[in-house]
């Protein structure tokens, strides 16, 4: 069964765990939206579907003809990010009264793994970096993948309507986009004569709604991809997360904490915060982008 991470927390009686959790959500709609599922082992095989097998009418005494729907068999490996909190033990003991140096030092490790992650992603692409995985920009290809133009162009309505009919099988759950393309949807609904539906979500942040869907952004979505002759285009992405759909995958567990303990070399006290991960497209209609989107 998937779980957010946010459900996960509630299951573990680590403290420092689930400050850790709360940290990286706070701030990525990616990981508030995505539902895990906990493998054992070190990765996951699956079958993509491809096409779906044919039916047709019949008469009476007429002959069947067998049709069987086509797989692609995938297999996702877990990765490790990860690193480790160093902390003084001289100011762990002096400046404790102050502030809980390792929960903060340990916090910032956790967000620059949540950092990572998003940013993977996103952008990942195992032709680049083997250690990673492939992300959505990669993932999402042949027909799921249109375009502005030869050149991009400005952001419409009506492309972004196409881009979410593009998803089968009900309504995206997520659209993702950079920060200067929800600024142009905004004006876009603006001039229209309306507003994007406001809503609050689980974690009390206010979240921004087209057409019923949730619209996030990410840090990671570059304003400066290269389309025809234009260098400062962006791209947007729609998806269904869960089982089935865009899911990511995790060892038993889910992301941890672990007290290495003090070092030989130096007076300071070890914390490795790490998290086996990865992630799963079950079904390539079950996310699209759109590229070309300009300014």
């Amino acid at each position: 069964m998937a779980l957010t991470l946010a459900e996960a927390a509630k299951l573990s009686n680590d403290i420092v765990l689930q400050g850790v959790i709360e940290t990286i959500i706070q701030d990525s709609p990616i990981l508030q939206t995505l539902p895990f599922i906990e493998i054992t082992g070190n990765g996951l095989t699956y079958n993509r579907e491809n096409a779906n097998p044919a039916v047709t009418f019949f008469d009476v005494g007429d002959t069947w003809t067998e049709s069987t729907p086509t797989f692609t068999q995938i297999t996702a490996n877990l990765k490790i990010i990860g690193g480790d909190a160093d902390v003084d033990n001289y100011l762990l003991t002096t400046r404790s009264n102050i502030q809980d140096l390792r929960a903060a030092v340990i916090r910032l490790k956790a967000k620059a793994v949540q950092q990572k992650f998003e940013d993977t992603f996103v952008n990942g692409d195992t032709g680049v970096d083997a250690k990673s995985f492939d992300g959505v920009d990669k993932l999402s290809t042949g027909g799921q993948a249109i375009s502005m133009g030869v050149n991009g162009a400005t952001l419409t309505l009506a492309k972004l309507d196409e881009l979410i009919d593009l998803v089968k099988g009900g309504k995206p759950d997520l659209i993702l986009m950079s920060k200067r393309s929800r600024r142009t949807l905004n004006n876009l609904a603006r001039s229209s004569g309306g507003f994007l539906e406001t809503d609050r979500n689980e974690f009390g942040e206010m979240v921004q709604y087209y057409d019923g869907v949730p619209v996030g952004v990410s840090d990671y979505i570059s304003d400066a991809k290269t389309v025809g002759s234009s260098s400062d285009c962006s791209t947007i992405y729609v998806m269904q997360t869960g089982e089935g759909a865009v899911s990511g995958l995790t060892a038993p567990g889910g992301l941890t904490v672990e007290t290495i303990g003090s070092l030989e070399t130096k007076d300071a006290t070890r914390t490795r915060v790490k998290w086996y991960v990865s992630m799963a497209l079950f079904n390539t209609l079950k996310l699209a982008k759109l590229t070309g989107v300009r300014p």
